[in-house]
């Protein structure tokens, strides 16, 4: 017990001066484009690759323009989940909403990188999304009663970005971000 007291106390009186502190708010920021880069050029790809199926499909037929839509947008869920990550790191950094000075510790600004990495990374399946979505816009041109069907498949790859986001609050929360 007297090991930990005294851990503690070597631990409250290591105090992090505002250099360290501007240095690790480097690595927070650099967390922050990870999410959201990688996760926003994934929906890019994403999108392109639904999109195309899409407008091949509304030109035959135009009434089929709701189903199609609805089916082409969902790989840019992932470039929303990079920006929620990128803005949670910002608040828990002080980047954003004026609260004052907050000193960022090494774990912290290290652990927003990884953050990034895992969001962002995770958000890869928005690619994988977009070719599910291109084969159900397919389908719901040969058969407009399969759009439901088609949305369920194409959901399912982003499971992963879901649990990448997840564990990204967790670690922030974890790490004092939040």
């Amino acid at each position: 017990m007297d090991e930990i007291l005294a851990t503690d106390a070597q631990i409250l009186s290591n105090q992090i001066t505002e250099e360290e502190s501007q240095n690790n708010t480097k690595f927070v920021i650099l967390g922050c484009a990870i999410a959201i880069g990688i996760a926003g050029i994934a929906s890019a790809i994403g999108l392109g690759i639904a999109g195309s199926s899409a407008i091949a499909v509304t030109a035959e037929k135009p009434n089929l323009f709701g189903k199609c839509l609805v089916l082409q947008v969902l790989p840019m869920t992932q470039s929303v989940y990079g920006l929620l990550t990128a803005i949670l790191l910002m608040m828990g950094a002080g980047l954003l909403g004026g609260g004052g000075t907050v000193l960022v510790g090494s774990l912290a600004g290290m652990g927003s990188i990884w953050i990034g990495l895992a969001v962002g990374l995770t958000g890869i399946s928005a690619i994988n999304q977009g070719m599910v979505a291109s084969s159900s816009i397919s389908a719901v041109g040969r058969n407009p009663d399969v759009a439901a069907r088609g949305i369920i498949f194409t959901v399912m790859p982003e499971t992963i970005a879901i649990f990448g986001l997840l564990v990204g609050i967790l670690l922030m929360t974890g790490l004092g971000l939040l």
